[in-house]
């Protein structure tokens, strides 16, 4: 089992939920109503991707329950919290800032934080308040990663964290080291080598997705490469030899393990390399630490970090305020963030949701004592992953997903025995440039 996409992410529309959203000018708040007795009452919309049927996906039903609890222990205050589940947040968001507003609270579960409502001024600093009440361990990579100019906009509750899987049997058959021995892609690329010889239905990898986070994580492994990191893609970063070498030595290694092995998705009929995984047809398997969840052996399958001990976990866009409502519903909104970052909640997301928490607080293989064997897997993933000496944001969370997929497609190409890759990364080159403009 995958981990389902939220919003960004992998969704399947089950429910249907119909979000009405004004473009109101900034400043106007349209979530108010009237009480009982006759007295304006203000409502805290919290418009969020948890939609799904429990039977469908289980982790939504968490989810959701933790924001009803939220909302019942606030249900006697001046301002009502109310979650509202939709599937189509880019509307909700985008309509929104269309009129020159943004809506009360959202979960970005990932996407980015919209630059037109950060020049109009629509998004609410959350940065003074978590220093006030120290909530710096609390929201974790969020308050370096979700740094801009200063001001921190968007704390999400759980981190995208990725690295890769290996089936400790095939490489033990194959002859080959295991990944805490990797220092480096050679040990990588030495050890598929012996996975393909040896022959038959196993294969050493599944190309595509996990070739762009390689790229990501080679990258990831000098100073000069974690620079281009940091930020919005640039032409100097485009024509840098960190960004050079990093593609071509990931096509390398792909067209070696050919282009039957490549696709765009991970699971996309032709190929199903979750599926091959679990079925011990293949050697390694890029996938997030949420895989542990859907496992089917989970002493044969183990957790690692990329060559040279990198890791990649982002934070990403994820609860969002709007700074044009009224100082009652900020005061409100700003406590569900730092409810959702609290031990109690994010000790939930870990077991009960099987993601990677974005609190530093925790002790997550400590939170597994007692648990099953997947809790178990994930904790130590997760913690793998976090210890990593070095953990780098992806390219999705600081270039956007055009970029990746772009640099991600290229390097599927590559994969064709006898493509000339020098010329493959020359027409990436000339595409990303044009992206970025």
């Amino acid at each position: 089992m995958k981990k389902k996409r939220i919003l960004s992410l992998i969704l399947a529309a089950t429910m249907a939920v119909t979000v009405v959203v004004s473009g109101c000018g900034k400043g106007t708040d349209k979530s108010d109503k009237k009480a009982d007795n006759g007295a304006q009452e203000e409502v805290l919309e919290f418009y969020h991707g948890y939609f799904h049927d429990e039977a469908e996906w289980a982790p939504a039903k968490v989810m959701r329950d933790i924001y009803d609890e939220f909302a019942k222990t606030h249900a006697d205050g001046k301002v009502k919290f109310k979650p509202i589940p939709t599937e189509d947040i880019d509307s909700v968001v985008e309509n929104k800032v269309a009129g020159g507003d943004f809506p009360d609270m959202v979960d970005l579960a990932g996407r980015s934080v919209s630059l037109a409502a950060i020049t109009q001024d629509l998004l609410l600093d959350m940065k003074p308040y978590i220093d006030k009440e120290g909530l710096q361990e609390n929201v974790g990579i969020n308050y370096t990663q979700n740094d801009v100019d200063g001001k921190i906009y968007t704390v999400h509750d759980q981190l995208l964290t990725l690295g890769y899987w290996y089936n400790a049997d095939v490489l033990e058959k194959a002859g080959a080291t295991t990944p805490d021995t990797w220092k480096d892609w050679s040990s990588f690329e030495t050890a598929m080598d012996q996975v393909r010889a040896l022959g038959g239905d196993i294969y050493a990898y599944g190309a595509g997705q996990g070739s762009a986070r390689s790229f990501n994580a080679i990258l990831g492994m000098t100073e000069n490469g974690k620079k281009l990191l940091e930020g919005p893609l640039t032409e100097e970063a485009i024509q840098s030899k960190e960004f050079e070498e990093a593609f071509k030595q990931v096509a390398k290694m792909d067209q070696k393990n050919g282009s039957a092995n490549a696709s765009s998705s991970s699971e996309d009929g032709a190929n199903d390399w979750a599926a091959d995984f679990n079925q011990g047809k293949s050697a390694v398997f890029f996938n997030g630490v949420w895989a542990a969840g859907g496992f089917e052996d989970t002493t044969t399958f183990r957790p690692a970090v990329f060559p040279g001990n990198v890791a990649l976990s982002a934070a990403s866009g994820g609860l969002t305020i709007s700074n044009t409502m009224s100082e009652e519903k900020k005061e409100l909104a700003l406590e569900f963030v730092k409810y959702m970052t609290s031990d109690e909640v994010q000790t939930k997301i870990f077991k009960e949701v099987g993601a990677n928490p974005c609190s530093a607080k925790l002790d997550l293989n400590k939170l597994a004592e007692g648990s099953d064997e997947k809790t178990a897997l994930l904790a130590e993933a997760c913690s793998m992953a976090n210890e990593a000496e070095n953990v780098v944001p992806t390219l999705d969370a600081k270039w956007g997903s055009d970029i990746a997929n772009a640099i991600g497609n290229k390097l599927i190409e590559s994969t064709v025995a006898g493509v000339d890759i020098d010329a493959k990364f020359e027409e990436l080159k000339n595409e990303l440039i044009g992206l970025i403009g």
